[in-house]
Formats: structure tokens, C-alpha cells, sequence
């Protein structure tokens, strides 16, 4: 009962929200309408959902009503039908409540910057973390979200050391924070002669990407460095030091950008992706300061940890932390991450739902 009582206050409280809003004088006022409005977007969800629970509810009792009141059978039974059908809604109903009543991660709403390293494995290791930034840029292709290259190490044949980009969307977090950890490869490197099953892996992080309000940074706190940028066997090279190096002196953190031909822009970028980490790396302080309550979560962000297999051979993809097993890498390594990313998220919902409940 308590927590009806408490929707009830929220229920107040948003129809207060939209009687300021409506109020001329507020109206009038940009950054007050903004903060309302904000409001309102992040309770009309939880709204629209107790008013479905209260409607059916109330369909409930009249629906009880006939049955224990009318007279005619054939309506009786038509009331019984009726009645079976919205009490087997509610459970669902309820559930979709509690998972809007979690508490939200203040980040979800963010853009993200993505590193992905290869990791054991040599030359195929970097061939891998080149499918999984193609996996990822494909992804962000089929929701219509926007890819930017901030830094790139190429290798030879087309792999990659290192590659780290940025998605801009809002929401892109929260779908893409439990992507963070150890991906495991294993098949038939194209190097390979023998045709000898290998495996080798790549490091991925998701970083929600940080505000100028997230982070304060100190322009004596920063030692910067250019140089001339360049790609893989000379390619794209670029005849001025364009490309910039961050180095954030308190901490040790540097960052690189040399994917624009100004070096203004590179700067610009790179001082962005240089407040993302720092705020990443406070994040982390906060998550290792709460790591006994974070254990059991599948979106704890631990990059040492094993989080997925990729078996080529038997095109195969498990997710090792919720032990999830699909039969289509194929489709899985085109971007189509979906049915991953929901059951990572309602895996992540059950177990906050407990942690919410004790």
C-alpha cells in the first residue's frame, strides 16, 4: 500500500508540473520551463502506467460485479472472460511499474565515446577489434545515431591497435554501457595456413560522454603536444602537426586526436574526449567504492572481465554473464545487437528489482 500511496504523490506532483507549466508567467521563463519540462518528460512514463493499473483495476471490480450480480448466464460468462483476461494483465502492469520506479542512471541519457583495444593475439586481435568497431558503427547506423572518429591505430591489413569513437544520440548509454569488458574471438585467423581454430581477444570501454558542468579542468593542469598525424603505411598523412596530444597532469590521463586535418578541431575534440575520461575515471572511484552492492549487476563496467565469446565456426555468440547463447553471429557481428542489448538490459532491471526489494 505504501507504494501506491507514494505513485499517488508523484501523481500530484505531475499534475502541479503541468499547471505551472501551463501558467503564462512560467512560460515566459526559458530555464524554468526547461527544468519543468524536463520533469515532465521523466514522469510521464510512470504516469501513463498508473493510470493503465488504475484503469484496469477499476474494469476489475466491474467486471466482478457482473459476474456475482447478473442474472443472465451467457453475460456472466462473457464478465468471467473478461475479468480472467485484465487480472492477467496486471502482473505485467505491476512490473512495468517497479522497473520505472528503479533508480535511473544519471548517465543513461548521455552520447558515448568507445574505445576499443586489441587486445592477446597479435595481428588477429586487431582484425577482431576492427569487426567489433564495424558491429558497433552498424548498430548505431540501424538507429539512426551519429558516428564520429576521434582517434584511430591502424595496423596493416586492416586492423586496428586501438580505435576510439564517439556516438552522439541521446540514450546511447544506456544501451551500450554493458558492452564494456573482454570480448573473446575464436576461429580461423586469415593469416593462419593450418586452419587451426585460435583465439584472441579485444577490450572495449563505453564511456558516457561528459558535460562542461561534469568536469572541471584547469588549463595549468594540462601539458599539449602536436604532431603530424598519419595512418597505416603512410596513408592519410597529413604534411602539418594537426594531430594533438592531451596530457592531464594531475592524473597521468592523455588523449589523442588526429582524425581532422585542423589542428583546431583536433584540439576541440580531444579536450572533449580528455573531460569523458576524467569523469569516467571518477565514475569508476565511485563504482569500486560500491563495489559489494554493484557485484551481482550485469552493467558493473568491469573492463578485466570476460563478458562474451564470439565461435565463428559454429557461429555462435555467448554472453558469459547472463549465460546467453545465440546462433546468429552472423547477423550479431552486422550490428543487428538488439536482442542482446534487451536481455542484458532486463537481466540488469531483475537484478536491481531484487537489490530494490531487499
Amino acid at each position: 500500500m505504501e507504494l501506491w500511496n507514494k505513485l499517488d504523490e508523484v501523481e500530484q506532483t505531475f499534475k502541479e508540473i503541468e499547471t505551472r507549466m501551463s501558467d503564462p508567467e512560467i512560460a515566459s521563463n526559458p530555464s524554468e520551463m526547461h527544468v519543468l519540462g524536463k520533469k515532465h518528460v521523466e514522469l510521464t512514463p510512470l504516469i501513463d502506467a498508473y493510470s493503465e493499473y488504475k484503469r484496469v483495476l477499476r474494469e476489475i471490480e466491474d467486471s466482478r460485479s457482473l459476474v456475482s450480480e447478473e442474472q443472465d448466464e451467457e453475460m456472466r460468462e462473457m464478465a468471467r472472460e473478461e475479468l480472467a483476461l485484465l487480472e492477467g494483465k496486471l502482473p505485467e502492469i505491476e512490473r512495468g511499474i517497479h522497473v520505472l520506479l528503479l533508480p535511473k542512471d544519471k548517465d543513461d541519457d548521455k552520447s558515448v565515446v568507445i574505445e576499443v583495444r586489441g587486445g592477446t593475439g597479435g595481428e588477429e586481435a586487431a582484425l577482431f577489434a576492427a569487426d567489433l568497431f564495424r558491429m558497433y558503427t552498424r548498430y548505431a547506423e540501424f538507429k539512426g545515431w551519429r558516428v564520429e572518429v576521434l582517434d584511430a591505430n591502424e595496423t596493416g591489413i586492416g586492423g586496428y591497435k586501438e580505435v576510439v569513437f564517439r556516438i552522439e544520440a541521446n540514450g546511447a548509454y544506456s544501451k551500450l554501457k554493458y558492452e564494456s569488458g573482454v570480448h573473446r574471438v575464436q576461429r580461423v585467423p586469415v593469416t593462419e595456413a593450418s586452419g587451426r581454430v585460435h583465439t584472441s581477444a579485444a577490450t572495449v570501454a563505453v564511456l558516457p560522454e561528459a558535460e562542461d558542468v561534469d568536469v572541471e579542468i584547469r588549463p595549468e593542469d594540462l601539458k599539449i603536444d602536436t604532431y603530424r598525424s598519419g595512418g597505416a603505411g603512410g596513408q592519410h598523412v597529413n604534411m602539418t602537426d594537426s594531430a594533438v596530444r592531451i596530457t592531464h597532469i594531475q592524473t597521468g590521463v592523455v588523449v589523442t586526436c588526429q582524425d581532422e586535418r585542423s589542428q583546431i578541431k583536433n584540439r576541440a575534440k580531444a579536450m572533449q574526449f580528455l573531460r569523458t575520461k576524467l569523469y569516467d575515471l571518477e565514475l569508476r572511484k565511485q563504482h569500486a567504492a560500491m563495489a559489494a552492492e554493484r557485484k551481482g549487476q550485469v552493467g558493473s563496467g568491469d573492463r578485466s572481465e570476460r563478458i562474451r565469446t564470439y565461435n565463428f565456426p559454429q557461429n555462435r555468440v555467448t554472453d558469459h554473464r547472463i549465460g546467453l547463447t545465440l546462433h546468429k553471429l552472423d547477423q550479431i557481428i552486422e550490428g543487428e545487437l538488439n536482442e542482446l542489448i534487451d536481455a542484458l538490459s532486463m537481466a540488469d532491471q531483475a537484478e536491481r528489482m531484487k537489490n530494490f526489494a531487499a
